[in-house]
């Protein structure tokens, strides 16, 4: 068994997850101690930055400077590290490997028989140096070498985790994260993820932008709105929805524009619903699930929560309902598959990605 620092920072930019675990990259045998570091203001306006810069280029012509965000990822990474150290009682040559999921901040799905393109920046030799810990990162991009998605990568540590709690299936296992993504877990056939479209990103935007918030707050905002059918069904006439999993998304990939002039409640109440109905749309197409674990920031809304049980016919419970770390979840993932990766396992499938074979994608850096 390994003892490995998993990391990840989500789109949302709202900071970094770390957790220790010890695995081989089939069972986890310990679960150790796991911190959250929110980022300051400064360092989501660099990492914001960087953001638009990528989405301005689009993978097209010269790659942007992304020096600044960088930095700052590996500072904010190398603390989130010594913190969980710390936590541990444990010093850097106790730990295996870091797991580093680094910062999307752009990501073009495979289109009409085009291999798609993904960008997670962040630097692993740096991040190496920095801890005096091998690093694994870079974990897309090989699969979508393979003509993968890249996304969601989650998806095998959610059936080793179902595997381990002996959880019956069929399962669903949805995170909530800025993009919602699903795993469908049977006894029989391998699992199946893909995503079926935003979750808390438009509404984090578009309180952003309405009321001067993060986020909804416990769903207080969308509770006191009414959802608008024609901008719902505006939201829902998106191409993304057409097409056939596995598929995945960049949380930039929808816009707030079917919404626009609404009332700041009834917004909040139409992007919540429409979260809900996609996610149903989704299960709809899989079979019915005997639980619904959720993960990802959205559990926390309650409102999101009411509206997902009632367009599912099933009632959402949040993993902790299993024993499961839902803040952590997937800095534990990125823990895992970075096992997965020193021992050349698979890190994703046909059946979660859409890559043509079974891939084992990531890349070790190790201290000098």
């Amino acid at each position: 068994m390994k003892r490995i620092i998993g990391l990840m920072s989500g789109t949302s930019l709202d900071g970094i997850d770390a957790a220790l675990i010890e695995t081989d990259g089939e069972r986890i045998a310990r679960f150790g101690p796991g911190e959250t570091q929110p980022y300051s203001d400064s360092d989501r306006a660099t990492l914001q930055d960087a953001v638009d810069r990528a989405l301005a280029w689009g993978f097209d012509g010269d790659r942007p400077c992304f020096d600044a965000a960088e930095r700052v990822l590996t500072l904010r990474h190398s603390l989130a590290v010594q913190r969980v150290l710390d936590a541990a009682g444990l010093a850097a040559s106790d730990i295996d490997l870091v797991g580093f999921h680094g910062q999307t901040v752009l990501h073009k799905a495979p289109s009409g028989g085009h291999v798609g393109q993904t960008l997670q920046i962040g630097d692993g030799p740096a991040l190496a140096a920095a801890t005096g810990i091998a690093v694994v990162h870079d974990f897309r991009s090989a699969d979508m070498e393979k003509g993968g998605q890249g996304a969601p990568l989650a998806t095998l540590y959610h059936d080793a985790l179902a595997r381990q709690s002996d959880i019956d299936r069929p399962l669903a296992v949805l995170n909530l994260g800025g993009v919602a993504n699903v795993t469908w877990l049977t006894a029989t056939a391998d699992p199946v993820a893909f995503d079926t479209g935003p979750a808390n990103g438009l509404i984090d935007a578009w309180c952003a932008r309405e009321v001067g918030e993060a986020f909804d707050r416990n769903g207080q905002l969308a509770a006191r709105g009414q959802v608008v059918p024609a901008a719902l069904d505006q939201l829902l006439a998106h191409p993304f929805f057409a097409l056939v999993p596995p598929k995945s998304l960049d949380r930039w990939d929808f816009t707030l524009d079917p919404v626009a002039g609404l009332s700041p409640e009834d917004g909040a109440a139409t992007l919540t619903a429409f979260t809900a109905r996609t996610v149903a749309d989704a299960l709809a197409a899989l079979g019915q699930p005997l639980r619904l674990l959720v993960t990802g920031g959205g559990r926390h809304n309650p409102t999101l929560m009411r509206a997902l049980g009632d367009a599912c016919g099933v009632t959402p419970e949040p993993v902790e309902a299993v024993g499961w770390r839902g803040d952590l979840l997937e800095a534990e993932a990125f823990a895992w598959l970075a096992a997965r990766v020193e021992a050349g396992l698979p890190t994703s499938l046909p059946s979660t990605t859409g890559a043509s074979g079974p891939v084992s994608g990531g890349r070790i850096s190790r201290p000098d």
